[in-house]
Parts: structure tokens; C-alpha cells; sequence
């Protein structure tokens, strides 16, 4: 996998679909802050705080670089398109998409309890400068199916199979996406400060020969009781290396 420098971001990406990138790593003399907020803010408002605390920072809207969003159901793979398309308009308004690349690393799933009414921000990442940080990172989601392939549904690892070793299978191959998507920044399990992992499903026949055994529980794991953001898939995770993170009261 390739990386690209963003431009005026302070960070660097992997290309990915068009509505996100794999991930995102800090450039020498920059580190990436993460900001949760205490409840889900819908889409618009969410990007308003966001431009607000960017611009708080001293930095330009180009150094917003990696978000985590909640929306209230699967989608199927038309209406992710269409919501994708509204989402990426404010990126490009910002700068930040150009010439159709977007850089930003995104998580957007779905709480099975008590879901937002509509798609909504729960954190976001973005750059500031800061000579001698340590090496930052954020990994975007990844259910269990490649992206850029025309569709997922055609893709999906053992689609419809939620035996345990169904799931296992989902979990083996989301977890070596994982390491795929972090080996292009040189970073592996050793660097992550959080694991997050997004199903609804018992992953406890599988958790600790998949997961802590490889180290991806090095620092525990953050599990959401939420499912992954297209119909059929079932399986997802993200992880990220990030030293600065607070909580915003809204």
C-alpha cells in the first residue's frame, strides 16, 4: 500500500474509496488530537464544532483528518452512496477532498441500542503541530469486504455465516486488514493505544486466539455493541495511535 502526503493537512494517507481513506498518519512535527463528544451531534452541527475547535487550535480546516460517525441503521449499498455524497460535499467545501481524493479515515456504524435519529458525529481527529511528537495514527473502519470493488454485498467473507467460525473468519480477515493498513506507516499492534470492534455478535469463542494473541488487545479492547454500516456485513473494526484525546461537553 501506498501513502500520499495531504495536502496542507499535516498528514499522510492511504488512498482508499471515495468516501474515505484507509488511514491517516502524522508528518514529522505534527501529531493527530482526537475529540469525542458526550453525545452523538448530527452531521451539520458536528462539522460546525468540529470547524469551531479546529480553528481554536490554530489550524486550518485541511488538518481535520479522521472522524468517527453513528448512524441509526445499515444502509443499504445505495443509500450509503447517497450519504456518502452529502458528506464528502462539506470535505471538498473545506479543502480537504481535491481532485477527488479524500483523505480523511472514517468509522461510520450503527448502535444496536438506543440509535441516533439521524447520521451524527461521535469523534473526530484532526493535526496540530508539535515538534518531537510521537508517531500518531488512525486506522479507518473496515468491515469483512474489500473495498473498490463495485459492491460489497458480492464480497463479503462468508456472508451470512454467523456460526463462530463464521465470525472467526470475519474476525481473521478485518484483523489482517488491520496490519495491511498500518505496515504502510512502518506501525503494527505494538504502536496502537485503542482497538475499537463494532458487532452485535458473541466474539468470545475467538477472542483471545484471534485478537489477544496477535496483540490487539495490548491495551484491552473497546467493544461497541454496534453493527458495521452496509447490510450483511457484520464484523468491523478500527484501531488508532494517539497520545492527545479529550472529551467535549455538548
Amino acid at each position: 500500500m501506498t501513502t500520499i502526503d495531504a495536502s496542507g493537512g499535516g498528514y499522510s494517507y492511504i488512498p482508499g474509496v471515495f468516501q474515505y481513506s484507509a488511514g491517516v498518519a502524522a508528518l514529522p512535527g505534527f501529531r493527530i488530537e482526537r475529540v469525542r463528544f458526550s453525545r452523538p451531534v448530527p452531521l451539520r452541527e458536528g462539522f460546525a464544532l468540529a470547524a469551531h475547535i479546529i480553528a481554536s487550535a490554530g489550524q486550518p480546516l485541511t488538518a481535520f483528518c479522521a472522524c468517527e460517525l453513528r448512524s441509526p441503521a445499515p444502509f443499504t449499498e445505495a443509500g450509503f452512496k447517497a450519504f456518502n455524497e452529502g458528506y464528502v460535499s462539506t470535505l471538498a467545501d473545506w479543502g480537504v477532498v481535491r481532485d477527488g481524493g479524500n483523505p480523511v479515515a472514517r468509522s461510520n456504524v450503527c448502535p444496536d441500542v438506543d440509535p441516533p435519529a439521524e447520521p451524527s458525529f461521535h469523534a473526530f481527529g484532526f493535526t496540530t503541530v508539535a515538534a518531537n511528537a510521537s508517531p500518531s495514527f488512525v486506522i479507518a473502519g473496515s468491515g469483512e469486504a474489500p473495498e473498490g470493488k463495485g459492491n460489497y454485498r458480492d464480497h463479503i467473507v462468508r456472508r451470512g455465516d454467523l456460526s463462530a467460525e463464521g465470525l472467526r473468519g470475519k474476525a481473521r480477515w478485518v484483523l489482517s486488514e488491520m496490519e495491511r493498513r498500518m505496515a504502510a506507516f512502518g506501525m503494527g499492534w505494538r504502536q496502537t493505544t485503542a482497538v475499537q470492534l463494532y458487532t452485535v455478535h458473541d466474539v468470545h469463542p475467538f477472542l483471545r486466539d484471534e485478537l489477544v494473541r496477535r496483540g490487539a488487545a495490548r491495551h484491552g479492547l473497546t467493544w461497541h455493541f454496534d453493527r458495521p454500516p452496509i447490510v450483511d456485513i457484520e464484523y468491523e473494526m478500527d484501531c488508532r495511535a494517539v497520545d492527545t484525546e479529550r472529551v467535549v461537553e455538548v
